[in-house]
């Protein structure tokens, strides 16, 4: 960063894509000063930006959204969620009824009474985020220079979901598990007690607004001690402070009161339930098979605050020599050294909502967490340059590094390496390689991040519908099935498609070791000139990696018995239904990966105001294998699209192409710039965490190749800079994955979301 700026420059930006949302709105602006005859100068910047978001009824491959029991394409294909507006019945008999929103009509369960919950979510959020930074810095003297810069940003963000699901309290709420109707209860003409679950659309689309403040400052001091010899020490603290207003989740305490049910033993989430209209609100009873009066549902409703503050403080001290000494040998250059000390604080607290920490809300219940971690640790590194300016050697120079951490979560001091070697024979080629190891703690998020619900894609492997696609393995999953008292010919499961699922923190994660290999080349010869390029192979392995396993990934585990620790991680109800599947973070095994990546830069001028200029990022991926559960096997996930969830995003789809290029083409003719970018992403296999589909066995088992396509006009004037530019040119749209959110993979194909996006640019210097 320059730290010496003394101009100034205000820019505004504007876009809006082609369906007429997501607009958005930019303004920023800097200035700088110096003063005291240049020793010293202070950088002022703001900046705000909007964004409109975008709806997913607004797109139409996003809506309706598609489950499938098969994903594989046999069968007629199933849309919506089983968590309906229409009240799933079932009970112990055999029952598999839907009771319609009047509370009255009674049928068969079925896929007409699914819900169609992609009308009522956003694709992308709104957003509204700005931003207030300063630099500044005095030099007294060579020996001291006074530096400090402060950040500030205050993030708003908004989002819409469907109306809250249920389907009974998460452990350790005592709120029952099962909503029983017992069979005197007025409202229930099925002369049975019956477990209910639903979609309680009556308390409105829940709205998740969320507000950040993050503040940053560093102050420290730099200069020369002695003798080639420099210093700098500083001190950096950070706070960020999030707070997440959630609407409409609702109250489960004021719900079970407004169907005039009641708990035999409210210490008990397995408590039987009776019917006692005393408990009503003054309004009267509700029935609890149909959708609740305006009176009942703002009783039931509830809007939830949860806090988080996340704390850095951080000490750091380094001292080097770039040039401590001269090798004692013909062509021998400088050895630099550094030294350095660090001392980092982190701490995360999180106070959920009290309706939600108490286990009386509709949501999952979440108990207050924190902690946090201290670490010490040096380093050292030196940079010697064997040779320079002889045959053969234009720069022969290696690098070697250390460092020792100690973290106060362990007893064990953590040791890395690294060392590489840069050589270029002559100037017209280098050689270049690393070789090191790496160790990283877990982060305050992923040891004390509070726990979350979601209803991930997944299919219960007992249910009726379920048990059969599991070929060779079905016999083994009806065994394990029958020996938790779940009869497969006959068992349904609630909200088919969709298992409720726990993620968040874990406070016993031990820390991720790897290993990292690079090598490459880099060639710009002299006779061409402008032109360079360059290739590099890289592999890496991790241990210990730290991750969610995808719901389906523990389920299919369980049951099939290939990893049967993992049924340790499935609560059911007495009904046989999952209360939960819990995937908060773990070590789940190991990764290994590798690839080579391939640069092109070249720049000509074909005239006297014409310049050409093409650049090119080529990657690929030649292995990516994980094992997901320590000590069992690993699957090689290369070239695959996990459209159930995959490694490391247990919650939405995941792509890992071979493939992927990044080409950008210019024209510069005086004033005037044209830009061409094109991203392309390789096609991808489907595959459901085990292996592969193929043509054979599936009717979608692919997902094609993607081309992205930008161009961006410019045009410098005097003092000002025009900008305008088209996203997506051809308005590309994502293809279709069975992710069971939205149709498609937003971790990689995100960008084609919003469609086609026109933007214009203004900027002022001064």
């Amino acid at each position: 960063m320059r730290h010496n700026l003394s101009d100034g420059n205000i820019t505004i930006r504007g876009g809006i894509t082609g369906q007429g949302d997501n607009d958005t709105g930019m303004i920023s602006a800097y200035k700088g000063w110096n003063f005291d005859h240049d020793k010293g100068n202070l950088t002022l910047f703001g900046q705000y930006m909007t964004q409109g978001g975008v709806l997913q009824r607004d797109r139409s491959w996003a809506n309706p959204v598609q489950l499938s029991d098969n994903p594989v394409g046999s069968g007629a294909e199933t849309f919506g969620s089983g968590y309906s507006n229409y009240t799933h019945v079932q009970s112990a008999s055999g029952l598999n009824a839907a009771v319609a929103p009047d509370g009255k009509t009674v049928s068969e369960w079925g896929t007409n009474n699914r819900y169609d919950y992609g009308r009522h979510q956003s694709l992308i959020n709104q957003l509204q985020d700005a931003s207030l930074s300063g630099d500044f810095h005095y030099e007294f003297n060579r020996h001291a220079n006074l530096y400090s810069n402060v950040m500030y940003s205050h993030r708003t963000s908004s989002s819409y979901m469907a109306a809250e699901p249920f389907d009974g309290s998460v452990q350790p709420s005592t709120l029952p598990s099962v909503l029983t109707v017992p069979a005197n209860d007025p409202n229930n003409p099925f002369g049975q007690d019956v477990d209910i679950t639903k979609r309680l659309t009556e308390l409105g689309d829940r709205r998740d607004e969320n507000a950040t403040d993050t503040v940053t400052a560093k102050v420290g001091v730099n200069g020369e001690i002695a003798y080639g010899w420099d210093y700098d020490l500083s001190y950096t603290y950070g706070s960020n402070m999030s707070t997440d207003h959630l609407e409409n989740v609702g109250s489960y305490t004021n719900l079970l009161n407004a169907y005039g049910l009641q708990q035999v033993d409210p210490s008990s989430a397995t408590s039987a339930l009776v019917y006692n209209p005393s408990v009503c609100p003054s309004f009267g009873c509700s029935n609890p098979f149909g959708t609740m009066g305006s009176q009942a549902a703002s009783y039931v409703n509830y809007n939830t605050n949860t806090h988080s503050h996340y704390q850095l403080r951080d000490w750091n001290l380094r001292i080097n020599n770039n040039h401590v000494t001269t090798m004692p040998w013909k062509g021998g250059g400088d050895l630099g050294i550094a030294v350095g000390f660090e001392h980092r604080g982190e701490q995360l607290t999180n106070t959920p909502d009290e309706l939600i920490s108490s286990g009386q809300s509709l949501t999952n219940t979440v108990l207050p967490t924190s902690g946090g971690f201290d670490v010490t640790e040096g380093y050292a590194e030196a940079k010697a340059t064997l040779l320079k300016n002889v045959f053969l050697a234009k720069d022969l120079t290696v690098d070697v590094q250390g460092r020792a951490s100690g973290y106060s979560t362990t007893s064990d001091t953590a040791k890395n390496w690294k060392a590489s070697i840069n050589w270029a024979p002559t100037q017209d080629i280098r050689f270049r390689g690393t070789i090191g190891t790496s160790y990283r703690q877990p982060n305050v998020y992923e040891l004390y991040g509070g726990q979350s619900l979601s209803y991930n894609l997944a299919n219960d492997p007992c249910d009726a519908g379920q048990v059969g696609t599991y070929g060779a393995a079905s016999a083994a999953v009806a065994a394990t099935c029958a020996k938790q008292g779940i009869n497969t010919s006959t068992f349904h499961q609630s909200g088919t498609g969709q298992v409720p699922t726990l993620g968040g923190g874990n406070a016993h994660l031990a820390p991720e070791i790897g290993r990292t290999y690079t090598f490459g080349t880099i060639i710009t010869p002299r006779w061409i000139p402008n032109l360079s390029i360059s290739g590099e192979f890289w592999h890496y392995s991790v241990n210990h990696t730290i991750s969610a396993l995808p719901t389906q990934y523990i389920l299919d585990g369980c049951y099939t018995g290939t990893s049967p620790s993992l049924c340790n991680t499935i609560n059911r109800l007495s009904n046989g239904q999952i209360n939960t599947v819990t995937a908060t973070n773990q070590n789940t095994g190991a990764l290994h990966e590798s690839g080579v990546d391939f640069d092109f830069d070249y720049r000509i001028r074909v005239a006297r105001h014409d310049v050409l200029s093409v650049s090119n990022n080529f990657q690929y991926l030649l292995n990516y294998t994980q094992q997901l559960v320590p000590g069992g096997a690993f699957t090689n996930y290369t070239g695959a699209l996990l459209y159930a969830g995959g490694p490391n995003n247990a919650n939405a789809s995941y792509g890992i192409p071979r493939v992927r290029d990044y080409a950008t083409f210019g024209w510069t003719h005086g004033a005037f710039t044209a830009t061409y970018m094109v991203q392309f992403i390789g096609g991808m296999r489907w595959n459901d965490q085990s292996e592969f589909l193929n043509s054979t066995t599936a009717g979608r088992y692919k997902t094609p190749m993607m081309i992205e396509q930008d161009l961006t006009l410019a045009y410098r004037w005097k003092k000002w800079n025009f900008e305008s530019g088209i996203n997506n040119i051809t308005n590309k749209k994502p293809p279709f994955v069975a992710s069971g959110v939205d149709n498609s993979a937003g971790a990689t194909y995100g960008s084609f979301y919003q469609g086609r996006y026109f933007f214009l640019q203004a900027g002022l210097n001064f």
